[in-house]
């Protein structure tokens, strides 16, 4: 059985994530494609999805507006595997704050129990690599590249804790979801995104 991804156009890293898809589809040998999905109609037809890192706040806005949040909530409580990438993750999480400016009026997928704060490390000029590791999932050591990253002070009950960096949460797992800080499309490192196209490959069939 085919298997279909997307990576969610509204804004952000689009291109690197279709690239990074296709890499890992190809890697796994899975028989699979990768397409740029906006719409409600075409979100409705994939398999799984990714949510780039781009402007939550952008993002947000227009997927309210374009019809997008809704089937997007929809699919993903019903079971569709979701990987949030940065302003992605700041999408699916219940309560998102700015470390500078506080509390933002911004639409959330309101899915992930986290307690999260937008560019926790600093902003543009503080972007930084270091070296992170995601055990539970199989991953040891992976180069993340944090870019104005939020973090995660909290998280409930029902959250696997992935990663931490400095004592920063920066990746957690809840059944189909997956949220990380970081941008593994920015590096040459595909086994997050093999990961993520094997969750779905099996939650498929």
């Amino acid at each position: 059985m085919s298997l279909t991804l997307g990576v969610l156009s509204i804004q952000g890293d689009v291109l690197e994530n279709v690239l990074a898809v296709k890499a890992a589809i190809d890697a796994l040998d899975i028989d699979g494609t990768v397409t740029s999905v906006r719409t409600p109609d075409e979100i409705s037809n994939v398999d799984g999805l990714i949510i780039p890192g781009g402007e939550s706040t952008t993002m947000g806005r227009l997927s309210v507006a374009n019809g997008a949040l809704k089937i997007l909530k929809e699919k993903i409580e019903q079971g569709m595997p979701v990987l949030g990438i940065c302003a992605g993750m700041i999408m699916l999480s219940k309560t998102a704050q700015d470390k500078v400016v506080g509390k933002i009026d911004q639409p959330l997928l309101d899915i992930l129990d986290i307690k999260l704060e937008r560019n926790s490390f600093g902003r543009q000029r503080e972007s930084f690599e270091s070296d992170i590791s995601l055990n539970s999932i199989g991953i040891p050591s992976f180069n993340g590249v944090f870019i104005r990253a939020p973090s995660i002070s909290d998280v409930g009950n029902d959250i696997e804790v992935l990663s931490k960096f400095n004592e920063k949460i920066v990746a957690v797992k809840k059944n189909n979801i997956i949220g990380v800080a970081f941008h593994p499309e920015l590096t040459s490192d595909i086994s997050l995104h093999k990961y993520f196209v094997n969750l779905t490959n099996t939650l498929k069939n």
